[in-house]
């Protein structure tokens, strides 16, 4: 059998069997010419698909003058859209536009760097809503408090949220007790223990990683206010509220913790 040459190839290819039928040019985007003396056939126009409408935005609030309970409660709305698989529509790119020159993130998240949690998903937020820090075990090293104390000195965030998570690596690794295989690791454990260690001999099993997680939350956030005159102040003059929460993996809650440093430092979940 001779070898096909590109030419015949091209034939070929512009011909597809339907019904058994051999029909020229498929798929090609001029219309075929209706043979000599008859009058083409116009097309028929198709129905229309019904039109769906879009969901609804979800409402705004103004984090500049809003109150602690009123921001956080629109932080556990986008949560709720979240964990039901039905966010908010949003125009990224209207928001990416109107964030290119300036930003004013009205609140900070420090939260651990595990790739399942994401803030800006978990709590259904756009371009610009969120200023978030990430490390294991959401440890606030000098970095990352120099890091926030600029969201909170010159982005003017009100509120600052420590959130943790169920089965935190860096809190297990802790836990373990095992030396780590470099120092950087063990800089991270070291920075984790001390929140921790309290636990040990009362629990148990699933329990301790529990409470060892909710602890970590609670030690940074104690951390942080010790550890940053900035956060201290502005906690203080009581423009800066801490809120401590917990990201449940599987069922994507975020659940509040209590004991927050200042106003709206009730004990209730959400």
């Amino acid at each position: 059998m001779s070898l096909i040459t590109r030419r015949k190839f091209a034939t070929l290819a512009g011909l597809v069997t339907v019904s058994g039928v051999l029909k020229p040019g498929w798929g090609q985007s001029h219309a075929a010419e209706p043979p000599a003396g008859k009058a083409p056939v116009k097309a028929v126009a198709k129905e229309a698909a019904p039109t769906v409408a879009a969901p609804a935005a979800a409402p705004k609030v103004d984090r500049s003058i809003a109150s602690p309970e009123e921001i956080w409660n629109d932080l556990i709305e986008g949560n709720k859209r979240f964990t039901s698989g039905k966010t908010a529509p949003r125009d990224v790119i209207a928001a990416r536009i109107k964030t290119a020159n300036s930003q004013q993130p009205y609140v900070a998240v420090l939260c651990c760097s595990d790739s399942r949690l994401s803030p800006e998903l978990l709590f259904d937020q756009n371009i610009g809503d969120l200023f978030v820090v990430r490390t294991a075990g959401h440890v606030a090293d000098p970095i990352a408090l120099g890091s926030l104390e600029y969201a909170i000195e010159h982005l003017h965030s009100r509120m600052l949220v420590v959130l943790g998570h169920e089965k935190c690596g860096a809190v297990a690794a802790t836990l373990s007790g095992e030396a780590m295989p470099t120092e950087n690791l063990t800089a991270l454990v070291e920075k984790i223990r001390p929140g921790i260690d309290r636990l040990k001999g009362l629990v148990q099993g699933e329990t301790l990683m529990s409470l060892a997680v909710e602890a970590n939350v609670h030690y940074c956030a104690s951390n942080l206010i010790e550890a940053s005159p900035i956060v201290r102040h502005e906690v203080a003059a009581g423009k800066l509220t801490v809120v401590k929460a917990v990201y449940k993996l599987g069922s994507g809650e975020v659940l509040r913790l209590g004991g927050n440093f200042s106003e709206g430092a009730s004990a209730s979940k959400h």
